[in-house]
């Protein structure tokens, strides 16, 4: 690459892949003199207009000089980078570090001149505003602050490019040149919009893959059967509204048509352009498969194949090639050993994938990564769409196999602002950025229900999948996600079960739960299962067995109108003689009283009544087709057998979920109503308070100061009071008592009472093991209290003796701060002892934490009613509590270097706290992937 005279090495680490507007993609790396025929190249293909724009005057081409100083870069003051689709420039930008008079500079200069030349061919395709986003990262990595840029007033896409990056900057104008500068600090506009356009364009890759105009399928093998053949016919049937092409390159020459479909060897042979392949063929011929795509122009791939990442470490590299080369030509991937996608829109249906039947249409969006469990949530979802609860079909459906590429991410984006999808459903077995995929899910969940479950919860993710260690239990990761607002379930029951009731019930304003049916015995199953979820239902109202339709929706009215009454449970069990017209009269009766209160969600508990389960669930715009298979094979019933409702519901109507235990639909409801509490609270989430007391630098000084004497190292005492006394925590101070004598001098240097404490490993924080001695008034005492630390445990050096002074007697409580490599910072809080080390009894948000999230936090804990007054002991001082969990929480957000940090005991009075201990980690902050310039996971 660059020659020995450079200042730098190659900065591999540029090298990236963005998602442009239009949902393509293209590689960012640096220029190097082996790029000078691709500068030239490039150029050639560039506008006389642009060029102008450039250059501010005709420059038809390139001089040899030009061509030189373009391409040898130092990499700190003078930097190049370019976009490639196919190995070619389709865009370049450039810095130039220069002083206050306007010359080249080196460091300390901090300001550059900076200019883009994109190829007319892909302007607006949002490619300079990816640029702009990389080479301000590059730029601030090498001490620049700010850009100056000069542009010809009628370059207004420039200009734009420029303004609306939302950073700080003001516009001058002189001799006919507009003159922007800009700071390169990030703000809040400046992530704003980048969040805003790493949505758009990965909403719509995705888009284009899952509704293409045209559609090849690559493996088609000409007898029947097989993979290929199989999807062919699958996207056939399903009614596919655009081209559909069938490859098979042993096809004879003179074969045109297979199952119907037109058949060529090569996607080359295709004469109109094709949007999206669905690959089909072995492992070891799907590059030639990609490089053919690739210079036709296809958008994206499905690649069904096996052979990757899930069968080992050649098979990974196999992988990360694939995703290489499908990049190269600006094409997104689901798979590699992917199981498809499905699209029930009117405007699209596409069955993608190797479900024999094309899903119901509704409003329910579905990712899976595993087929296996994909094909299960789609037979459910069928069978409960039209037989058993029937509230709604899908949307669109990924199963992305190995998820090389696209991923649930990616999905989150389209489905955020996609007018078909009401809720999403997403089963996991592993999360690829945590940090990105909970800032998704918590501005999706804002917005609409977001259901997970999560698969591998307890082991290594599946071998095909790429993803970074954590070093956080299950229990901490659920519940930051609940904490971003995901309904996280443990079954794909419950994952169906909530995603039903969630499409088309509203969401419950409170706990409050009536009960009604015509069985005592199954409305106080209802009740039971409402106190155990947390909810508070009503006594049952019991319309016994002899109940008819009419006493249900009277009943059923009575219940919606009750201000005390958030939602409703009906119970039902079949009568003696009961017929079909009496299932479909009590499902319109219910419906009917629904309807007339559309602000309170209604669920239905029945046992073995199939024609009411249908008749609640009928709607013209989700049943079946008569006659239709289910994905288990089942045949549903044609119009002249069904019940009169389950065909002449009208559309629209108010579809009412039924389950067939208590158990399940009062779990639903409940993270319903969880849900719901979360959506109201996050209208109004809460500011991070400003301390005027915290020395934000002074603090940055003294970490800065504590890491050269190594990468990662542990404080000790002084310096670890001096760090937290920065951020306002007064740490109380421990003596170290080596003797008997030092301990006596301690004691009268803190004033009695004291604390005598043993801080081996194996002692500390153990007062169970006597390890601890408290409310010593005097030497006598504390003497004493020596002598019997030592006798009992060993020698001094051997206990490691401490004094302390007493703190004011309360609850002892621990508050911890880690910095996961996945997760990121996490704070955690709970009770000391066994209720946080015993039992698990901890509560964990995302830093920063806001003043909302931490009256929360506190309030998460299963023992915190022993911080509010339990059993008549007095109430502790939990606003200190919550003052000191944000300072914590300021303090590893302002410094990541600060990586662990633990305050235990922290005891709470009732009128202020003490921090008895603390400890404190520092080590250069790990690498984050959520901050910086957009770019794709690396390969």
């Amino acid at each position: 690459m660059q020659t020995s005279s450079d200042r730098h090495e190659y900065p591999a680490h540029w090298e990236a892949d963005v998602v442009l507007r239009d949902g393509g993609t293209a590689r960012v790396r640096p220029i190097t003199v082996d790029d000078a025929d691709r500068l030239v190249s490039f150029y050639e293909q560039v506008s006389d207009e642009s060029k102008y724009y450039r250059f501010f005057a005709p420059y038809p081409r390139l001089s040899a000089k030009d061509v030189h100083r373009f391409t040898h870069h130092d990499f700190v003051d003078r930097v190049g980078l370019a976009a490639t689709i196919g190995g070619e420039f389709i865009a370049t930008v450039r810095y130039d570090r220069i002083g206050a008079d306007g010359m080249p500079a080196s460091a300390p200069a901090d300001e550059a001149e900076v200019a883009f030349l994109v190829q007319d061919a892909h302007q607006g395709r949002g490619v300079a505003s990816a640029l702009l986003e990389h080479v301000a990262a590059v730029a601030r990595e090498r001490g620049i602050r700010r850009f100056a840029a000069e542009v010809l007033p009628a370059n207004t896409k420039m200009i734009k490019v420029f303004t609306d990056a939302g950073y700080t900057q003001k516009r001058s104008f002189e001799d006919g040149v507009v003159r922007l500068e800009f700071d390169l600090e990030p703000t809040d506009r400046s992530v704003a919009v980048q969040y805003a356009r790493e949505q758009r364009a990965e909403a719509r890759s995705v888009q284009r893959l899952l509704a293409p105009g045209s559609v090849a399928v690559v493996g088609t093998g000409r007898a029947p059967g097989g993979v290929g053949r199989s999807v062919l016919g699958n996207i056939r049937d399903a009614g596919f509204t655009g081209r559909l092409y069938a490859v098979n390159r042993a096809l004879p020459g003179k074969q045109e048509e297979l199952d119907g479909v037109p058949a060529y060897r090569s996607v080359r042979d295709i004469d109109a352009p094709v949007d999206l392949a669905v690959v089909a063929v072995p492992a070891e011929q799907v590059p030639d498969v990609v490089t053919e795509c690739g210079e036709h122009g296809v958008q994206g791939l499905v690649v069904l194949s096996a052979g990757y990442a899930e069968s080992g470490p050649e098979g990974r590299e196999r992988q990360r090639a694939l995703v290489r080369h499908a990049r190269a030509y600006g094409m997104r991937i689901i798979g590699p050993n992917a199981f498809g996608v499905i699209n029930t829109s009117a405007q699209v249906r596409l069955n993608a994938s190797l479900a024999p039947e094309m899903p119901r249409p509704g409003r329910i969006g579905l990712f899976a990564q595993s087929g296996a469990i994909g094909i299960a949530l789609l037979s459910r979802l069928h069978r409960r769409g039209g037989g058993v609860t029937g509230v709604t079909g899908v949307s669109t459906f990924v199963s992305s196999g190995n998820r090389a590429d696209v991923s649930g991410n990616d999905l989150l984006q389209y489905w955020y602002e996609d007018p078909d999808t009401d809720v999403v459903l997403m089963y996991l077995e592993s999360i690829g950025n945590p940090r990105k995929f909970t800032r998704l899910a918590r501005r999706t969940a804002a917005a609409k229900p977001l259901v997970v479950v999560q698969g591998a919860r307890h082991g290594a993710a599946p071998q095909g999948h790429a993803v970074r260690a954590t070093r956080l239990p299950h229990a901490t990761v659920s519940a930051l996600l609940r904490q971003a607002g995901v309904i996280r379930v443990d079954t794909i029951t419950d994952l169906v079960d909530a995603g039903l009731l969630l499409a088309r019930q509203p969401l419950p304003a409170g706990p409050r739960v009536a009960i009604l049916g015509n069985s005592e015995s199954l409305g106080l199953l209802s009740y039971d299962a409402c106190l155990a979820e947390g909810l508070r239902p009503h006594r049952p109202l019991d319309l016994t067995t002899a109940a008819t339709p009419a006493d249900f929706h009277a009943a059923l009215s009575r219940a919606l109108a009750d201000d005390t009454c958030d939602a409703v449970v009906v119970t039902a069990i079949p009568t003696v003689g009961e017929s079909a017209a009496w299932d479909a009269a009590l499902a319109q009766a219910l419906r009917s009283a629904a309807a007339a209160v559309p602000s309170k969600p209604v669920l239905v508990v029945h046992v073995e009544l199939g024609g009411l389960a249908q008749a609640l669930s009928a709607a013209a715009s989700t049943a079946p087709q008569a006659g239709a298979a289910t994905p288990g094979g089942a045949q549903t019933l044609p119009p002249d057998r069904r019940p009169p409702s389950a065909v002449e519901a009208p559309e629209g109507a108010r579809l009412i979920p039924a389950y067939p235990a208590a158990e399940r639909a009062v779990r639903a409801l409940a993270q319903a109503v969880t849900y719901a509490q979360w959506r109201r609270e996050a209208a109004e989430p809460g500011k991070v308070p400003e301390y005027e007391d915290i020395d934000e630098k002074a603090a940055a000084r003294l970490i800065d100061g504590l890491l050269t004497r190594g990468q990662g190292l542990t404080l000790g005492t002084e310096a670890t009071c001096d760090l937290l006394g920065m951020y306002g925590i007064d740490v109380h101070r421990a003596l170290v008592a080596p003797t008997a004598d030092a301990a006596a001098d301690a004691a009268r240097a803190l004033g009695y009472p004291v604390a005598l404490k043993a801080t081996a490993p194996h002692l500390r924080h153990r007062a169970d093991l006597g390890g601890v001695r408290l409310d010593l008034t005097d030497e006598e005492q504390l003497r004493r209290a020596y002598a019997e630390l030592t006798d009992l445990f060993g020698r001094p050096e051997e206990v490691r003796p401490v004094v302390q002074r007493m703190a004011p007697r309360g609850v002892d409580t621990v508050v911890r701060a880690v910095i996961d490599p996945a997760a990121g910072a996490v704070l955690s809080f709970g009770l000391a002892g066994a209720a946080s080390q015993l039992l698990g009894d901890m509560a964990h948000r995302l830093v920063p934490v806001t003043d909302r999230e931490a009256t929360s936090l506190i309030r998460s804990i299963r023992t915190s009613p022993l911080l509010f007054g339990w059993r008549g002991s007095a109430p502790v001082d939990t606003p200190a509590l919550e003052e000191l969990l944000l300072r914590v929480s300021r303090l590893v957000d302002d410094h990541p270097e600060v990586v662990a940090v633990t305050l235990e005991p922290v005891v709470v009075a009732p009128r202020g706290l003490s921090v008895l201990g603390a400890s404190v980690r520092l080590a250069p902050p790990p690498a984050r992937d959520d901050l910086g310039p957009r770019t794709l996971p690396a390969y």
